[in-house]
């Protein structure tokens, strides 16, 4: 029954996490709608609000999204057995979101900023380079929805000789994670930009105890000795 529990707890986390990655992607691809009829429309009127709503998405969906969709994805790789850096796959995943978390927390923001203030005064700003860059985004989430159904490549040098070595894995995990982003994405509506403080925490304890039980494990089995059976002089005598 705790087995059961502990599964049932996983596998809402991985609906979470696919669910917030489908989001994400979606997101994206409205910003780059609004950012693509700001360029293109004749009206400075329509310009103008088509970036001041990609800006107002971005701060209330996309990045409380993001976040919640890289949480998960992080929490299921440290709480199961495909880690971080094990799989090839995962590893390309890994990278990816990473790069899009940079550029969505230190580039995007301040560019659709940049780009609503443009649009007032009847020009273009970054809007090119974010409609773009949001298709890009898109584009790289759809990437990653495809290396999860296919898993391709092979496993990775850092691949231990036992395959099922993984932490031991509670179900609090796996409801600390629900809890995480259903808190974040709580805070996020109720302040209109995303604040994952609760994910931070519970990200960095899970990593901080998986490393402490791996060193314990480790420490276990090299603390054992070899079980080889010798052969006692009551044995030897009858034979």
């Amino acid at each position: 029954m705790a087995s059961l529990s502990v599964r049932r707890w996983r596998q809402l986390a991985l609906w979470l996490h696919v669910t917030t990655s489908v989001g994400w992607m979606a997101q994206a691809l409205a910003l780059c709608v609004l950012l693509t009829t700001s360029l293109t429309t004749p009206d400075r009127d329509v310009a103008v609000a088509a970036t001041s709503m990609a800006q107002v998405l971005d701060g209330r969906l996309l990045a409380p999204l993001a976040n919640a969709s890289a949480f998960t994805g992080f929490m299921l790789a440290a709480a199961t057995p495909w880690g971080f850096f094990r799989y090839r796959w995962v590893l390309v995943k890994f990278v990816i979101t990473l790069v899009q978390l940079h550029l969505g927390i230190f580039v995007l923001g301040s560019a659709l900023a940049d780009s609503a203030a443009a649009a007032t005064t009847g020009a273009r700003g970054p809007a090119v380079p974010l409609a773009v860059g949001s298709a890009l985004m898109a584009g790289a989430i759809a990437f990653q929805a495809w290396v999860s159904v296919a898993k391709p490549w092979s496993t990775t040098r850092w691949m231990p000789a036992d395959r099922r070595q993984v932490a031991g894995t509670g179900r609090w995990v796996f409801v600390a994670t629900v809890v995480g982003v259903a808190a974040d994405l709580t805070v996020a509506a109720l302040l209109g930009h995303p604040a994952p403080l609760i994910s931070l925490i519970i990200l960095g304890t899970w990593l901080v105890l998986r490393r402490r039980q791996a060193h314990a494990a480790r420490a276990g089995a090299t603390a054992q000795p070899d079980a080889v059976p010798t052969p006692t002089r009551a044995g030897a005598g009858r034979r």
